[in-house]
């Protein structure tokens, strides 16, 4: 990713040259520099991953969590926080209750 070096705005290849789509300013694209890149390129697949010869207790810690499942008294969670939104913004946390698998999440406002 290259950033203007007039306006800050991130600048889009084209051709030999990185284009800048606000200002207009333009710079030769450099193969090496360029090579220390990080890309997102190959990372887009999801794989399915296989847990059901996982024992629960290696599938995470647990939480004192009330299922929201009307059908479950469930008061016990598994959880994992993952970080989807903006970086300044908080983690989100993804429940699965013990009890019967219902799957939830909570977000700060």
């Amino acid at each position: 990713m290259q950033f203007c070096d007039e306006c800050g705005s991130m600048m889009h290849a084209d051709g030999d040259t990185w284009v800048c789509r606000s200002c207009g300013h333009e710079e030769l694209r450099d193969s090496a520099s360029e090579s220390e890149m990080t890309t997102t390129e190959g990372q887009e697949g999801n794989e399915v991953v296989d847990m059901s010869e996982v024992d629960d207790t290696e599938i995470g810690p647990t939480t004192d969590a009330r299922c929201p499942n009307d059908d479950c008294d469930g008061e016990r969670a598994r959880y994992e926080m993952k970080q989807i939104r903006a970086a300044d913004e908080s983690e989100t946390r993804f429940f699965t209750c013990v009890e019967c698998g219902k799957k939830w999440r909570e977000d700060d406002n």
